[in-house]
């Protein structure tokens, strides 16, 4: 069941003009009822959201619309990947990708073993780290096998890709990098506790460790350029912007460091226990946990922008997207319950003014018309 609200009230010469790039305030685009669970987190391309839902099956919705395009029958392990226009994804016998736009076969490969996080696409190749602590990289448009490479323990978050490396976080301490052309090694480096998600630039790495501190590792050699201490363990995947870098842990705390000091622009106690990484939408993050709505920040200084209600509790981390018409930051986010399955909500920027009551002035003096014998 789709519920669609309009785009009434944006003005023709407000849409030609910069659209404001932060998020709130807020209006609904659409709400779609799965009517069932999520199996695995949804994946997301240019045009589509991919839900695994139970029975095994995955259902395509046009992301802008809410409108459904397709339905298969799949066991998606872990949260697919998107790339080359597939949807590629682990299953108990292998990987599977399908044709993003239609649903159909695209290619099907035996895994010699289970995959230990899911597929990662970037720029044209797919790399999957499996349970016997080996890497291996495939060509994505086809399912071609390039390269495998033995690395020694499992990964413990899935492969992290840029410029012209791979990145995977070990369940046993380290951070290794491969060539991404050949698998060939480049460099490891142990940290004080198992490393989280990875999130890769071309000149620097960024990743939490179960030590409690915050690492920023240099591409080149993997040398500790600095680290920040923490109350708890980070978690979800860091983000970053053209000066720093943000990130969420279990000391509830949502932090912003300088990408190349690592000093601290600031910091802000989250009112809840965050479950994913921050997403930024425009100028404003927007974190989600175990309550029942997002909370929106201010890039800029951290104070609060605003709240979404996701009752009765988010199913999974937020996803952002801009609109290619009004170029207004789009945010698409999941709730669950228990009897009647998982819920999808598009929402973005409210460009129409605020209503204001209409009220009676203060100090209203009253005049009382004359009557005819008085004139």
């Amino acid at each position: 069941m789709i519920i669609a609200v309009g785009w009434a009230g944006i003005l023709a010469a407000e849409s030609k003009s910069e659209a404001p790039d932060a998020l709130f305030p807020v209006r609904s685009v659409w709400t779609l009822a799965l009517n069932n669970p999520l199996t695995v987190p949804p994946a997301y391309d240019a045009t589509h959201a991919f839900f695994s839902i139970a029975s095994d099956r995955i259902v395509a919705y046009d992301r802008t619309t809410g409108t459904q395009k397709w339905i298969v029958s799949a066991q998606p392990q872990f949260e697919p990947s998107t790339g080359d226009g597939l949807l590629i994804f682990a299953e108990p016998d292998g990987l599977t990708a399908l044709d993003g736009e239609t649903g159909s076969l695209a290619w099907k490969l035996p895994l010699a073993d289970k995959p230990a996080q899911r597929p990662v696409w970037d720029n044209g190749w797919l790399v999957v780290a499996t349970m016997d602590g080996s890497v291996h990289a495939f060509r994505a448009s086809d399912g071609h096998h390039l390269w495998s490479h033995e690395i020694g323990s499992p990964a413990h978050a899935p492969p992290a890709l840029a410029a012209d490396r791979v990145y995977v976080a070990t369940t046993n301490g380290r951070v290794v990098a491969l060539r991404v052309e050949t698998g060939a090694p480049e460099w490891e480096r142990r940290l004080g506790g198992t490393p989280n998600d990875i999130l890769a630039l071309d000149d620097r790495l960024f990743v939490g460790a179960t030590d409690n501190f915050f690492y920023c590792l240099m591409a080149i050699d993997g040398r500790v350029d600095w680290r920040w201490r923490t109350g708890g363990d980070t978690v979800g995947m860091p983000i970053a912007d053209e000066h720093r870098v943000y990130f969420v842990a279990l000391d509830n705390i949502l932090r912003a460091l300088n990408q190349i000091s690592g000093n601290q622009h600031w910091m802000r106690p989250l009112p809840f226990r965050p479950s994913s990484g921050p997403v930024k939408a425009g100028r404003t993050l927007v974190v989600a946990g175990q309550a029942p709505t997002l909370r929106g920040y201010n890039v800029a200084d951290g104070t609060a922008a605003g709240e979404i209600q996701a009752p009765p509790e988010p199913a999974g981390p937020p996803h952002v997207f801009v609109d290619s018409e009004t170029k207004l930051p789009l945010l698409l986010y999941l709730t669950r319950e228990l009897d009647k399955g998982a819920t999808a909500t598009l929402i973005t920027r409210n460009l129409e003014p605020t209503s204001t009551p209409i009220a009676p002035l203060p100090n209203v003096i009253a005049v009382t018309p004359a009557t005819a014998s008085e004139k």
